[in-house]
């Protein structure tokens, strides 16, 4: 780079500051007019000024950014390694895919192995299951926690259970502790949905820390936001190696983008029933996917890093704003109770309408989308009740009646950093006047 182009570059950047503040100015919430959103990117100049400093790199695969992201996160959550990809749901698919690994002998997760996770919840904590060839084992969620216990475990748990995968349902803890202990109890692999739960606590210890590998979310309803993009989180090499792997291709060498004969072996191995010596850079060990984020996504991962513990304070505030608001509707309307260990960096406020509560879940989404305050299901509610999954091979541990519960009764507004008090009022006076006056309707 030139001095000249380092001077260009200073005055794009400037420029790009002065453009944040003129495009994306602070706007004053009006009541029934402004909309309530359950999530949105919260953003501010650096965050323009990072995707517009790597389109200038025009470094258009991972790179600088990524490998500093990954860095920082990784140090941030408490891990050795944050593998970054392309969203947290194939963040998902490389933690199990990684799991089916040769190289981990008998504890491999092969075709008809089983794996244990809740039937509540998003599709693509359970789809990787379906898609490695083994067979989920469903259990229910707990209420009013939306965990699960561990004595489902136990009960779900056959010779063929090879892991646990389960999510932390919209921010709130399970107790990871038991999971942990029942994992290691048994010999399984511990897998941490972490997608909604970044900044979540149980005993002081930050969830996505407890299992053999993590996934986390960057999608913009998430605590933080890449647009798209997602990482896999764990301490042990080996797993950082397999996932990084199944990520690139398949292939067997561990060369970043644009780097060779990182092992210094490059052409002096033999692998299968290759030729000797034959390229470790087009030598595959799994069957492998392109799962990789770019730079420009990193680029802005790094700026929303800075701001990440402000944003976990701003969903917990917020999160308290509106139960606090809305504690005396407790007869009709569930809140969840969390455990004393359990410290949530909430993704979305969740209620439950009762089931002896005058009105519907229905008859409330529809009121509140009609004042422009945004809903949103407890995901696919009972997952073995979408259509995708009939025909399908799974086990059903014990009955789902929670599952079915929330399915029918469950719904969450926003809680995110960038609702306003004058929005989070709003909010609170409209399920309020809907509750009181339904009668009359």
């Amino acid at each position: 780079m030139s001095e000249r182009s380092d001077q260009l570059r200073e005055q794009i950047l400037s420029l790009v500051r002065e453009y944040h503040a003129e495009a994306f100015p602070s706007l004053p919430f009006e009541p029934g007019v402004s909309g309530v959103p359950v999530s949105g990117k919260v953003f501010g100049a650096e965050e323009l000024e990072h995707v517009v400093s790597a389109g200038l790199d025009f470094w258009l695969t991972t790179g600088r950014f990524a490998a500093q992201f990954e860095r920082e996160f990784a140090r941030w959550m408490g891990v050795r390694h944050a593998v970054l990809v392309n969203s947290g749901s194939s963040a998902n698919l490389l933690a199990v895919s990684a799991l089916t690994s040769p190289r981990l002998g008998d504890r491999a997760i092969k075709a008809g192995d089983e794996v244990i996770t809740l039937a509540a919840g998003f599709p693509t904590t359970v789809n990787p299951i379906f898609q490695v060839g083994a067979v989920p084992v469903f259990v229910d969620i707990t209420l009013p926690d939306y965990g699960i216990s561990i004595a489902s475990l136990e009960a779900a748990r056959s010779p063929r259970t090879k892991a646990v995968i389960v999510a932390h349902t919209l921010g709130i803890p399970f107790d990871a502790e038991a999971v942990r202990a029942f994992c290691d109890r048994h010999g399984l692999w511990m897998i941490e949905d972490t997608c909604d739960a970044v900044g979540s606590t149980w005993n002081g210890r930050k969830v996505g820390t407890f299992g053999d590998l993590a996934t986390v979310s960057f999608y913009p309803a998430h605590h933080i936001t890449m647009g798209e993009g997602g990482c896999v989180l764990t301490s042990a090499p080996l797993l950082r190696t397999l996932v990084e792997s199944f990520r690139d291709w398949g292939r067997d060498c561990w060369c970043e983008p644009g780097k060779d004969n990182t092992c210094g072996k490059r052409f002096s191995q033999q692998f299968g029933e290759l030729p000797p010596c034959y390229d470790h850079k087009y030598t595959y060990s799994h069957v492998g996917y392109n799962l990789k984020a770019t730079d420009l996504q990193a680029a802005v991962g790094v700026a929303q890093l800075q701001r990440l513990d402000g944003f976990i304070e701003a969903r917990r505030r917020n999160w308290s704003v509106l139960a606090a608001g809305l504690a005396h509707l407790s007869p009709v309307l569930e809140v969840p109770t969390v455990a004393d260990a359990a410290d949530p960096s909430w993704f979305g406020f969740v209620l439950r309408v009762r089931e002896d509560a005058p009105f519907s879940r229905d008859a409330l989404v529809a009121y509140l989308e009609s004042k422009r305050i945004a809903t949103r299901l407890l995901f696919g509610g009972n997952l073995t009740r979408q259509p995708a999954y009939i025909g399908r091979e799974y086990r059903v541990a014990e009955p789902l009646h929670n599952s079915d519960r929330i399915m029918r009764g469950a719904l969450w507004i926003g809680c995110y950093p960038g609702l306003t008090a004058d929005a989070l009022q709003y909010a609170v006076a409209t399920i309020t006047a809907f509750c009181s006056d339904f009668g009359s309707r």
